[in-house]
């Protein structure tokens, strides 16, 4: 070979070395052609890491494709996704970095928070009625739409309303206190009626949609159990319950993988007439729900109008207390 051969051929090494590779997209998946694609698509999933993290039931299910096809297009995704195997802790200790901090505008809230309401988390508030549970969401959705500066997450809201509690002139008041104006609050905010437990699970699966176009940040299901309760009576019908709960609250935490959301449930209670000692008041959704929820609030009322926030669980932050009060402008030390 004489070096003139041998020098174009590191040239063309190099050029081969310099070209980015493309992004890998659903189409490089093993056996998804144009029509798979495009039923993909119409299920809401664009997004390999949304795909990957399925399961060949729930695929199948959501984009009418066969169980083994959906587990060779699951497979497919883990492996272009890269998540298939384990990672260092130095690896997810970068990774935890993307998680950012949206401020209650309380700092004694935000203390117990560790800073904040993180992202990729489902924090589960509950209490009874007049704890303050809706006013947490209402604060919440508009403190979403600040900047990053102001502690915000420049994003936008999706609330699913269940209750019929989403009262927009409630947003009105506190955005003007912030300093937005209430026209681009409410634009901001996406607001849908659940009207059963079956249509609330669809809403999900709406925001995925959605997700593709819009910067969602902060998802908010007021309340997740009120129609699980209305719907699912008795020890008999107890197993279905729990499991559309289990569900519903992993596809949550899907939404919040992939767009580095922060979803906010909020949670009835119920007396225990065989408590002895101790506040008798119990969530509803047993295990599941306390399992899924990556952050516990228990909320409670207080003399001269003040409100008592208990963290009752975290990853990792301690157990502790934070007083707090509703005003006519929003949450307030």
């Amino acid at each position: 070979m004489t070096e003139e051969t041998a020098s174009e051929n590191v040239e063309e090494q190099e050029v081969v070395i310099d070209v980015d590779e493309p992004e890998p997209t659903i189409e490089d998946l093993p056996g998804v052609g144009p029509a798979t694609g495009e039923k993909l698509r119409e299920a809401g999933y664009e997004d390999l890491l949304a795909i990957a993290v399925m399961s060949p039931a729930e695929l199948s299910e959501q984009a009418e494709l066969g169980e083994a096809v959906s587990a060779k297009i699951i497979a497919g995704a883990k492996k272009l996704a890269n998540i298939g195997g384990f990672v260092s802790g130095a690896a997810l200790l970068d990774r935890r970095r993307r998680v950012e901090k949206l401020t209650s505008g309380t700092s004694s809230l935000d203390d117990l928070l560790g800073g904040g309401f993180e992202t990729q988390a489902i924090v589960e508030v509950f209490g009874e009625f007049g704890s303050g549970k809706t006013q947490i969401g209402h604060q919440l959705a508009v403190n979403t739409i600040l900047p990053h500066d102001q502690g915000g997450l420049n994003g936008e809201v999706f609330y699913i309303d269940t209750e019929d509690t989403f009262r927009p002139e409630r947003i009105a008041q506190m955005s003007e206190t912030v300093g937005i104006s209430s026209e681009d609050a409410l634009d901001r905010i996406h607001v849908a009626r659940a009207y059963n437990s079956a249509h609330q699970m669809l809403l999900v699966d709406e925001i995925k949609r959605m997700a593709k176009n819009i910067d969602v940040k902060l998802i908010i299901v007021d309340s997740l159990t009120s129609h699980f309760r209305a719907e699912y009576i008795g020890r008999g019908m107890l197993a279905a319950r729990q499991q559309k709960l289990n569900r519903h609250m992993k596809e949550l935490k899907q939404v919040a993988d992939v767009q580095n959301a922060l979803v906010l449930v909020t949670n009835q209670v119920h007396s225990r007439p065989d408590a002895m000692w101790g506040d008798p008041t119990k969530p509803i959704g047993g295990h599941i729900v306390g399992h899924a929820s990556t952050f516990r609030l228990y909320l409670r009322k207080s003399k001269g109008g003040r409100r008592i926030a208990r963290l009752i669980d975290s990853p990792n932050l301690p157990e502790g207390e934070a007083v707090f009060t509703v005003t006519s402008e929003g949450l307030r030390d």
